[in-house]
């Protein structure tokens, strides 16, 4: 009987652990560790590396122009008359061409622009990682705000429940007014209010997380402690302008403007002569009356007299090589194409311009936020600290019988909200720090631990 009671209380053992949520059995993941799930399953740097390979595959095509182009083929067909050309060739058997770039300041242009843009494009996937690893960051962070948030209130709803239990025997004694039942009953809906916003934003976090890391959103807990302090700012007046020159979306705004004078530079160019490479091998085809119509290279006799006459001089290898030389006379269309790149190429340079001026500025604004939150957090803090110590007061007074359930609530209830505060304002700050270590560039080293 002993050991069938021992195995029921082990089998309910085993049953309540099965039961726990998933969430509450699963072990803490570090910031670092979400970071780096981020940057190898996030969609946003698959997309940048998409990109950047495009940009670099663009620039071989271009190079490759350079590199002679082969091709073979037939031209296969019946000729009536004099054999005419098919498209552009000669009827044959058997046809082998080559063609590629030899002199070609257009062409040469183009192939710069598209390295500087490949080198663009490069940096733009490192302004993406940034963003991807801010946005894990700042959603671990907030996750474990709302973490903490949701335990802190988890005790208040309860000791608000006991509350409103009390000062329901109490109206149903007559001690308190309906009025005071009501206010109690308030008090525990704002607490479960506060609970329902707690989790329902728990919630999303952590299915964000899921998608960036691609954890189960209910295996995804948080490790306060894993979160690293941000370094210390040193004062520098230069700071925001010293960020807008590294910045990684400033010096690819840059680099395209680069690129895009480049390419304006490649059209005018395009009005210049150009060379190029090309030859030509062909197996004619004795079917196609080529033999028909060749002209001896001097006059024939005959008894009839002298007069030009018909000899077979066909020969079925063929083959061409050469250069093939132009030199643009006129092209209106041309010259509008290059006024066309001039326009881009100075909207790239403005675009270019304002990027850096808008990093300077919020660079410089989210310094600014950092002390202006660091003041506030100071003040929380304190604020905090006194609702602590008078939640304590009113318990002590309370025990002592000088105080009432009314003066315990109004004192749990302010103490919560300035915890929530406090949560609010700190969050806020490491937003800002954030920003500032994305902007100058220190981020991914405060977040991986990177040298």
């Amino acid at each position: 009987m002993k050991t069938s009671c021992h195995g029921a209380h082990t089998a309910k053992w085993i049953l309540a652990v099965v039961l726990l949520p998933s969430s509450v059995l699963a072990e803490p993941v570090s910031l670092k560790r979400v970071v780096e799930l981020a940057l190898t399953h996030a969609t946003g740097t698959a997309i940048a590396a998409a990109d950047e390979e495009h940009a670099a595959a663009s620039y071989r095509e271009l190079h490759n122009n350079y590199v002679p182009q082969l091709s073979t083929g037939a031209g296969l067909g019946y000729s009536h008359g004099f054999p005419l050309a098919l498209e552009g060739s000669a009827p044959s058997l058997f046809n082998i061409n080559a063609q590629s770039a030899l002199l070609n300041p257009s062409l040469r242009d183009f192939v710069r622009a598209a390295k500087v843009d490949s080198a663009a494009a490069s940096l733009k996937t490192k302004d993406q990682r940034n963003q991807v690893i801010q946005d894990a960051a700042l959603s671990y962070a907030e996750l474990a705000k709302w973490e903490q948030r949701l335990g802190r209130l988890q005790e208040t709803e309860t000791a608000a429940n006991k509350m409103q239990a009390a000062v329901a025997e109490r109206v149903k004694e007559g001690v308190d007014s309906e009025l005071d039942g009501t206010r109690a009953r308030l008090s525990a809906a704002r607490v479960r209010l506060r609970v329902a916003e707690a989790q329902g934003a728990a919630d999303v976090l952590r299915e964000h997380l899921s998608k960036l890391t691609g954890l189960p959103a209910a295996n995804i807990q948080t490790d306060p402690d894993s979160i690293p302090a941000p370094p210390a700012a040193a004062p520098n007046q230069d700071a925001a302008k010293d960020a807008a020159a590294s910045n990684p979306s400033v010096q690819a705004s840059v680099e395209h403007a680069r690129a895009q004078y480049l390419r304006a530079q490649g059209e005018h160019r395009a009005l210049w002569p150009s060379v190029d490479f090309a030859a030509q091998y062909a197996l004619l085809s004795k079917f196609n009356n080529f033999q028909n119509y060749y002209i001896p290279s001097k006059p024939c006799t005959t008894s009839l007299g002298e007069f030009l006459c018909v000899t077979n001089n066909f020969q079925q290898n063929n083959a061409t090589v050469g250069v093939s030389i132009r030199f643009p006379l006129f092209n209106a269309l041309q010259r509008s194409r290059a006024q066309a790149a001039d326009a881009d190429a100075l909207k790239a340079t403005k675009q270019a311009e304002a990027a850096r001026n808008q990093v300077s500025e919020e660079t410089l604004r989210l310094e600014r936020s950092v002390a202006q939150m660091q003041a506030a957090r100071d003040v929380a803090q304190l604020e905090y600290e006194i609702g602590e110590k008078s939640l304590t007061a009113v318990q002590t007074r309370m025990d002592a019988g000088t105080a009432t359930l009314h003066d315990l609530d109004d004192a749990r209830s302010q103490a919560s909200e300035r915890f929530i505060a406090l949560q609010d304002v700190i969050f806020e700050l490491e937003r800002s720090q954030l920003g500032v270590l994305r902007s100058t560039g220190d981020l991914e080293k405060w977040a991986l631990g990177t040298p």
